[in-house]
C-alpha cells in the first residue's frame, strides 16, 4: 500500500512539546508516515519516543542536524507522495493534513500548501510573506531600519501582504518552516542553511524562472503553534544573521552580502548585548 503522506519533524529538547504533537497527530487520518529527527537531545526526547510512539521512525543522527539538514534526513527517509515538514511545537487538528492533501491532489501546479497557524491564546499568527528582496533586508536587519523608518514601513507592509489577515486563503511566496507541504521529491533544504531562510529559499526556487509556482496559504482550519520553543537563545540570534547572509550571498551576490554584513554588525551586537543583560538580571534574582 503505497503512502500518501510523511510528516518530518525535527526535535531538540522540546519533549513535552513533542509528545503533545505526536499525540494530536495519532488522531488525524489519514494517519501519516512519521519520522521524528532528534537532533542529539539532552532532555529524554528520544527515549520518549521510543517507548510512547512505537510506530514513530525515529532518527538519532548523534549530533545537531539544525533544521535545514535534520529535515533533509527525514525527507530522505520519508515513503510518501507528499512530505509535511511540522514543528515539534504544533498541535495539529484531526482533519488538517487531509485537507492539505486533497488541495495539493487538485491543484499539481502549486508548489505547496500551508495552513492557518494560531498562538495557543487563539490569535492568528503572522506567517506567510513575499520572497525578501536585498532592499527589504537593507531596510529592517541593520540601523538603516531606524533612519529611513518611513521606507521601512513600507517595505514590511508590502513584504507581509497589508490588507491580509491571514483568516482567508490566499497566494502567498513563502510559507513557515513550521508548516511546510510539498510533493516529497521537490523538498529538498539547502544544507548551507541551519536555522533560518529556508522558507524564502524554497520560494525562490519554486517562484522563479518559466515555470514559477506559488504557494496556498489554506485558513479554514488552524493548526496550534506555540513557536520558538527551541530558538530563544543568544546562540539562534547569532544564527539567524548568519543565515541571511548566506541566504544573501546566493541569491544577490557577495558583494551585496558583503555590505549586508557590515550593515548589520550594529544590530547583531545590540542583541548579543541584550541576551547578556537579561542573562546578568537572571543571575541577581
Amino acid at each position: 500500500m503505497s503512502i500518501l503522506l510523511s510528516v518530518v519533524i525535527v526535535n531538540y529538547n522540546t519533549r513535552e512539546d513533542l509528545r503533545a504533537c505526536l499525540t494530536a497527530i495519532h488522531n488525524c487520518r489519514p494517519m501519516p508516515e512519521v519520522i521524528v529527527v532528534d537532533n542529539a537531545s539532552n532532555d529524554g526526547s528520544a527515549e520518549m519516543v521510543r517507548a510512547e510512539f512505537p510506530r514513530v521512525v525515529l532518527l538519532t543522527p548523534g549530533r545537531n542536524t539544525w533544521f535545514c539538514g535534520g529535515n533533509n534526513l527525514g525527507v530522505a527517509a520519508a515513503h510518501g507522495k507528499y512530505a509535511l515538514l511540522l514543528n515539534p511545537d504544533t498541535v495539529p487538528p484531526p482533519g488538517a493534513f487531509a485537507r492539505m492533501v486533497d488541495f495539493m491532489e487538485h491543484n499539481p501546479h502549486y508548489a505547496g500548501v500551508t495552513m492557518q497557524l494560531r498562538y495557543p491564546n487563539g490569535e492568528i499568527q503572522r506567517t506567510c510573506s513575499r520572497i525578501p528582496t536585498f532592499d527589504y533586508l537593507l531596510l529592517t536587519q541593520t540601523p538603516l531600519r531606524w533612519i529611513l523608518t518611513r521606507m521601512r514601513r513600507r517595505a514590511e507592509r508590502h513584504h507581509w501582504y497589508e490588507g491580509w489577515n491571514r483568516d482567508t486563503d490566499f497566494d502567498v511566496e513563502a510559507v513557515p518552516g513550521s508548516c511546510t507541504l510539498m510533493r516529497r521529491d521537490e523538498l529538498a533544504l539547502d544544507d548551507d542553511l541551519l536555522l533560518y531562510f529556508p522558507e524564502e529559499d524554497l520560494g525562490q526556487r519554486a517562484g522563479t524562472g518559466k515555470s514559477a509556482r506559488k504557494f496556498r496559504f489554506l485558513a479554514d482550519q488552524w493548526i496550534l503553534h506555540k513557536e520558538k520553543s527551541a530558538t530563544r537563545t543568544p546562540l539562534a540570534t547569532r544564527i539567524y544573521f548568519r543565515d541571511m547572509i548566506v541566504y544573501t550571498r546566493k541569491y544577490h551576490g557577495a558583494r551585496r552580502a558583503w555590505m549586508l554584513w557590515a550593515l548589520s554588525r550594529p544590530l547583531a551586537w545590540a542583541l548579543a548585548i541584550s541576551w547578556e543583560v537579561k542573562k546578568r538580571r537572571e543571575k541577581l534574582k
